[in-house]
């Protein structure tokens, strides 16, 4: 059995489809969600978003969705989840994840006040979770 994902940042929507399991990086873990799961609310944190389309898919069909976190609801077998940034393993180009986050951790290393040092380390954790993303996916298709 299938139910409803939707995945919205600012941007737009980035999925909406029926799948068969979807697993989010929480505060608390991560946690999957199937058809008929119990009606929550919760926060998504900084990490990769796996969905599974059909329930015969293997581990290196999943989708994968880097996210920096935002907000989720499952209600009526219809998962949402609200971001403000999601990126597809599919458009991430490692090359240019690597030197963002070479020059965020260079932007944190000469860092002159708080502010400044908070934004450079959600640049650095930004890159990150691209990085793992682009990381799964590829070492999904390998396999």
């Amino acid at each position: 059995m299938n139910f409803r994902f939707q995945l919205v940042s600012l941007s737009g929507t980035m999925f909406d489809d029926e799948v068969y399991e979807v697993l989010l990086p929480t505060m608390e873990g991560e946690i999957g969600v199937l058809h008929d799961h119990m009606p929550l609310v919760s926060v998504v944190s900084y990490g990769a978003i796996a969905v599974r389309r059909q329930e015969k898919d293997s581990d290196r069909q999943r989708e994968y969705f880097a996210t920096t976190g935002g907000v989720i609801d499952v209600a009526n077998n219809v998962l949402r989840v609200l971001v403000d940034e999601a990126d597809h393993a599919d458009n991430i180009n490692v090359a240019e994840a690597e030197a963002a986050y070479d020059r965020a951790k260079q932007m944190k290393a000469e860092a002159k006040d708080q502010v400044s040092l908070e934004h450079a380390q959600g640049l650095i954790d930004r890159q990150a979770v691209r990085l793992q993303v682009a990381n799964l996916k590829h070492r999904h298709q390998k396999r």
